[in-house]
């Protein structure tokens, strides 16, 4: 029995609807059909990027200093400046500024849950070197 690596990415939030809101009109992501009650998934490549309710238990409020501290969360674009500066039109935090990587163009900023999501597009990148983001 071998894993192969992630399949799905979920962060828990505090309001299902606004979280999805702010996904879809300032990262431009799109819902796919057929989620369950309690989630919204969507339409990403190569793995599946979701919102969901809090399991049970679970107090975003009380994570300090932010939900998501210590995990890192990369998403893919095809141009990395172009979504900082919709973000920052849209006063979105950003809590580290564009800049030029191994992975290409990338930035972090901060939802309104405070995960801290990083954005590249990979300009320059090697095929081999896809995916290998940390």
């Amino acid at each position: 029995m071998t894993v192969i690596g992630p399949d799905f990415i979920g962060l828990q939030v505090r309001d299902l609807e606004k979280a999805a809101a702010f996904y879809e009109t300032h990262l431009g992501l799109e819902r796919t059909a057929g989620a369950p009650p309690h989630a919204i998934v969507f339409a990403t490549q190569p793995i599946a990027f979701a919102l969901r309710e809090p399991l049970p238990g679970v107090d975003l409020d009380a994570v300090a200093p932010q939900p998501g501290a210590g995990v890192v969360v990369w998403l893919g674009a095809d141009d990395a400046q172009a979504v900082h500066d919709e973000l920052v039109a849209h006063d979105v935090p950003i809590m580290v500024p564009p800049s030029d990587g191994p992975f290409g163009r990338n930035f972090i900023f901060t939802d309104p849950d405070g995960y801290a999501i990083t954005v590249h597009d990979r300009r320059g990148q090697g095929p081999d070197q896809q995916g290998q983001a940390a």
